[in-house]
Order: structure tokens, then sequence, then C-alpha cells
């Protein structure tokens, strides 16, 4: 039997073209049965009217029953073929049909509509792009600002830290004792480039 569960099929017949399909099969089963249990039932009579038959009633059920299994498969074989063009071309509603109560769900549009549509679709899209990297844009400068704002913080409590050494080391004013670490600096590195040049002057002599 077919699995395909039909369903649109189911809606305008009011039942499932298989459950039709194995009703018709039961059907013809129980009939085939019938006419076996009925032709045995005759041959039982015709062969008591022959006197001394050798042929008893367990040799004609099993004749029966072997001719009802004949039957059977060739009927099994021609129902499936009968079953596929039932299921196909009677019981099948095509993909392009809609029951009367669907119209009003019919949506026509023609090749251009289609195009349109698609075109709409990618004008979307960019515009759905463009927003996102303009959202993206003052996320990425918050996070640019988090970071300078972290490092000035930790310039700050540089400062700090550093005035609070030249207060403990008896100076008053942090911007005197900064000019005068600055000055003190470039002498020792005016000092240290003649002590270089003097170093590479005697090497040279």
């Amino acid at each position: 039997m077919s699995v395909n569960p039909m369903t649109y099929e189911a809606q305008f017949f009011g039942f499932m073209p298989q459950t039709c399909m194995l009703r018709i099969y039961i059907a013809f089963q129980d009939y085939l049965f019938e006419v076996m249990q009925a032709v045995e039932q005759v041959i039982l009579k015709k062969l008591d009217g022959i006197p001394d038959c050798d042929i008893s009633p367990v040799q004609i059920r099993k004749c029966t029953e072997k001719f009802l299994c004949f039957m059977k498969g060739h009927f099994d074989n021609l129902f499936s073929k009968m079953e596929q063009l039932f299921l196909q071309l009677i019981l099948r509603i095509p993909s392009n049909i809609l029951l009367p109560e669907d119209k009003c769900k019919e949506i026509p549009y023609s090749e251009e509509d289609f195009q349109r549509l698609q075109k709409d679709f990618e004008q979307l899209q960019e515009k759905y792009k463009t927003e996102l990297c303009i959202k993206q844009a003052p996320l990425a400068e918050l996070e640019e600002q988090k970071i300078v704002q972290a490092k000035l913080k930790q310039t700050l409590t540089f400062f700090d830290e550093l005035q609070n050494v030249v207060r403990d080391h008896g100076t008053s004013d942090f911007r005197e004792s900064l000019v005068s670490l600055v000055q003190n600096s470039r002498k020792l590195q005016n000092i240290r480039d003649s002590v270089e040049k003097e170093s590479k002057r005697l090497k040279i002599s």
C-alpha cells in the first residue's frame, strides 16, 4: 500500500484514498475466499454422488488451499498495479488544482511580479546590512572610548603615585619637581652622549 498521506485528496473525498484501496483489497480477498469455499462445497457434493471415489475431503481441502494461494498471488500482483493507477490517475488531485474552499487563498502572480518581489527583497536585505553596519560603528567607538578611558585612568593613577613619592621626599610642588626631573634627565642624556663620543674618538685614535 502507498504511504503517501494524500491529505488534500482526503479533504476533497472525505476519506483517505489509501483507506479506500485497502477496503477494496479486503473486499476482493473476502469474495475470493467465499468463492473458493463455494467451489469446495460443490466439489464435495459431486464426489458424494460418485460411488467408490478414492478422493477424500482432506485432499479436496489441500487442493483448494493450494489453488487459493495461487489465485491470491496473482490477485496481489494485479491489485498492486490497479492501486498504482487508481492513486495516480483517479483518486489524485493534480498539483495545479485548488479545491473550491481554497480558491480564496489563491494568489495569482506573473514572472514580472516574482522579479519585482525578488528585487524588493534584495533591497531590503541591503538596507538591513547598512543599518547593521551603522549600529556597529557606535559600538566600536564606545569600546575604543572605554580603552582610552582605562589608559587615562592608569596615567592619572601614575601621576598620583608620583606626586605622593615627591611629597614623601620633602618637595611640596609637584610641577617644580617634574621640571627639575626633566632638566636633570636632559643633562644626563647630554653627558651620556659626550661620553659615547669621547669613547668613539679614543677607539679611533
